[in-house]
């Protein structure tokens, strides 16, 4: 698949599929309508590809009953395919098996189109004294999720701030503004810190550890959007095709497309160090292809002006 344009990758992986953990009140829906830009309600289909009523679907999950396989697509963003995991947090020892029998056969599947390619594991901050429950314990002991990076997402963390205020109230009186939100933000991280969650996360008896963390906050504001979220889960992929999967998504994400395009230069570098010559049309095209809303096509032309010519090609697309 190496040899493969950018183009024929996006056509084989065609969709980035996620899985999503957490607790039902962990703001999952918001964080997945934000990713697709989107206030609408997901489509539901079952593994066969068979669109599910969506009532038929929150009636069951009401009945304790709710099939991981299912998946949950956006009009807005179709590139997107996601997975829920709701229900073992509850307790059911059968969802939690469901759960880690569905992470094993995604994980190993044949095809990386079926594969899931991330997991989001949401921890709501809304309550600092339960971070990390009994759900979350069991999952980062248990469960095996091989190559597949998990990206914890710790919402709701501007709740962390009316805390630090209650705490820090008497001494806020007669200060400047500016003094009082740097005592409240510093009182913020100490409460995360003493939440113990990270170390817990990466106790060297888990089976799986997240690879980077996203502290996400005020998701319910118009204004906000998961762009850092999306940025890590990228960076958090080894392999080059998913990258270019994730990234085709972000058509209106100029931002990571660009860190894509120079990381992806600066690690092709690495590997070439110590050669004398450079072929600037490989570097020009590993660059160019990371921007999802341009055809891109390799030219050859034997001239110094060779990176103008390619990106004039591709601009005029």
């Amino acid at each position: 698949m190496a040899t493969l344009d950018a183009q024929e990758i996006r056509e084989i992986i065609e969709r980035f599929r996620v899985l999503i953990v957490g607790r039902a009140n962990a703001g999952k829906t918001t964080i997945l309508q934000k990713v697709c830009n989107t206030t609408d309600e997901p489509e539901i289909y079952d593994a066969k590809g068979r669109k599910i009523d969506a009532d038929v679907v929150k009636s069951s999950i009401k009945r304790g009953n709710h099939n991981i396989s299912n998946e949950m697509v956006f009009k807005s963003n179709p590139g997107f395919v996601f997975h829920d995991s709701c229900g073992f947090e509850a307790g059911s020892e059968g969802e939690f098996e469901d759960m880690k029998k569905f992470v094993s056969e995604r994980v190993h599947a044949k095809k990386l189109e079926e594969r899931i390619h991330a997991i989001w594991y949401c921890i709501p901050m809304d309550e600092p004294s339960r971070t990390f429950q009994r759900s979350e314990e069991k999952f980062f002991l248990e469960c095996d999720t091989g190559h597949v990076p998990v990206v914890v997402v710790f919402t709701k963390f501007e709740a962390l701030r009316p805390f630090a205020y209650g705490e820090l109230k008497k001494q806020l009186k007669d200060i400047s503004a500016e003094e009082r939100s740097k005592r409240i933000a510093k009182r913020v991280e100490e409460l995360f810190t003493q939440t113990g969650v990270c170390d817990r996360l990466c106790d060297s008896e888990n089976r799986t550890r997240p690879k980077f963390y996203v502290r996400l906050e005020n998701m319910n504001k118009p204004n906000t959007n998961c762009n850092t979220l999306l940025e890590r889960t990228t960076f958090a992929l080894d392999n080059e095709e998913l990258r270019l999967c994730l990234v085709s998504t972000q058509q209106s994400n100029l931002e990571l497309c660009i860190k894509c395009a120079v990381a992806t230069l600066v690690d092709h570098a690495h590997k070439l160090f110590g050669l004398l010559r450079i072929n600037d049309g490989v570097y020009q095209y590993d660059i160019a292809k990371w921007f999802p809303h341009l055809k891109v096509r390799r030219i050859s032309i034997q001239s110094d002006d060779a990176l103008v010519m390619v990106l004039m090609d591709v601009a005029h697309q």
